[in-house]
């Protein structure tokens, strides 16, 4: 009866549930590794589409470099103009000032040349016993000075006798007969010309031998 009962108690029914339940127990780690790998997968898929967002967002961002680039570029060159507007502009106004003082200047000039010529035909009057007397000597005084100024300005007178006539530095308003120079010398200057500079700012009144 024993033996009996233990038999019954062996009954193969309990080995295919311990089989059972050690086969469901061998299947858990098959299933966290497939979870695990399919984590994996949706992190790599989330991580391409995050690496596509990031390639769609450098776009914009080089055409928006690209645009600066330009704009700066542009605004390179419209300094740059500007500035060499600004150099022409100065070069030219530094250019009409000087040319409006060498105007002055030469106006200046014209009016003081009548009173050269009045110290001129006056020292010539000084009779010559008088020509040591405190008032010519103070006259010619006054008269060199007045010429070193203008000498200092660039005026100096032109030279007419013994030169042959050019109409450019000489007014003719006579002929005249001469021995001594050829025709068409300057033989008589009846009143001094001068140039300012390279300019001739009052023609020589001269004779010219016939």
């Amino acid at each position: 009866m024993a033996e009996a009962e233990n038999m019954k108690n062996e009954q193969p029914g309990t080995e295919p549930e311990e089989t059972a339940a050690g086969t469901a127990g061998e299947e858990m780690p098959e299933t966290e590794e497939n979870a695990a790998a399919a984590e994996e997968t949706q992190e790599q898929g989330a991580a391409a589409e995050a690496a596509g967002e990031g390639a769609a967002a450098e776009a914009p961002t080089g055409s928006k470099e690209k645009a600066l680039l330009d704009k700066v570029s542009a605004l390179e060159d419209k300094v740059k103009r500007q500035m060499a507007e600004f150099d022409n502009f100065r070069k030219r106004t530094a250019k009409e000032k000087e040319q409006m003082f060498s105007m002055g200047e030469k106006s200046v000039i014209e009016k003081m040349l009548p009173v050269v010529d009045n110290f001129e035909r006056g020292l010539a009057a000084v009779p010559e016993a008088e020509k040591g007397s405190a008032l010519a000597s103070g006259m010619e005084m006054i008269y060199k000075q007045l010429m070193k100024q203008l000498e200092d300005l660039g005026v100096k007178p032109i030279e007419a006798v013994g030169k042959e006539f050019d109409p450019n530095f000489h007014n003719a308003v006579m002929q005249v007969e001469s021995d001594e120079y050829e025709s068409g010398v300057v033989a008589q200057e009846l009143q001094k010309g001068y140039m300012y500079h390279d300019t001739v700012i009052r023609h020589s009144m001269v004779g010219v031998v016939q």
